[in-house]
C-alpha cells in the first residue's frame, strides 16, 4: 500500500492551508491511483517541541514523513518563500531523507504575480532531500483557499499522470 502524507507548514494548526492541502491530496490521489488515505502531519501541532533535542511527537512526525511514498508539502508564502517552521522541521531529516519519496509542493500565496519563488524554493528544498518532485506544483491564491475545488481539479488533471508513473516506480 502507498504511504501518503500531507505535511502542513502553516503557523496555526487546523488552518485553511491544511484544508486546501487535504482537498488537493484527495483529488490527486484519486486521479493517480494512490490507494490510501493520507496521514496528516501538521507542524503547528508540534509547537515548541520542534526546537527540543528529543521529543517523541517530533520523532514520530519525522518518521511518518521519512516513510512516505507520496508527500504533499503545503506552506503559505512568508517573506517570499516557505515558512520557517517547514525549514526547521525538514532540517531534522538526514541527508537524502526523502530519497524514496515522490513530493508534491503546494503553496498558498497572497498575490499570484509573486508566486513563482515559493514553488521553486519548495522544489529545490525537497529535491535536496532526495525526493522526486512532481510537476507542476500547486499554487493557490489566498482567496482560493476556502474554495479551491476548480483550481485543484484542473491541477490534479495535469499532475496525476506523472505522479502515477513516479509512484509506480518508487513503490
Amino acid at each position: 500500500m502507498t504511504r501518503f502524507t500531507v505535511l502542513v507548514a502553516a503557523s496555526r494548526n487546523r488552518s485553511s492551508v491544511r484544508a486546501a492541502a487535504l482537498r488537493a491530496a484527495s483529488e490527486v490521489a484519486a486521479r493517480a491511483g494512490v490507494d490510501s488515505r493520507p496521514v496528516v502531519v501538521d507542524i503547528a501541532d508540534l509547537g515548541a517541541e520542534l526546537l527540543t533535542d528529543s521529543s517523541p511527537a517530533v520523532e514520530d512526525a519525522l518518521e511518518r514523513v521519512r516513510r512516505s511514498n507520496v508527500l504533499l508539502v503545503a506552506s503559505p508564502q512568508v517573506h517570499g518563500t516557505y515558512t520557517g517552521l517547514l525549514k526547521v522541521f525538514l532540517d531534522r531529516l538526514p541527508e537524502l531523507g526523502l530519497g524514496h519519496t515522490v513530493a508534491v509542493p503546494l503553496a498558498v500565496v497572497e498575490d499570484l504575480r509573486n508566486s513563482r519563488g515559493i514553488e521553486e524554493d519548495l522544489r529545490v528544498l525537497l529535491a535536496d532531500l532526495g525526493a522526486w518532485v512532481a510537476e507542476p506544483g500547486l499554487i493557490l491564491a489566498e482567496e482560493e483557499v476556502d474554495r479551491p475545488d476548480s483550481v485543484v481539479r484542473a491541477w490534479a488533471d495535469v499532475t496525476a499522470p506523472g505522479l502515477r508513473q513516479a509512484v509506480s516506480v518508487a513503490v
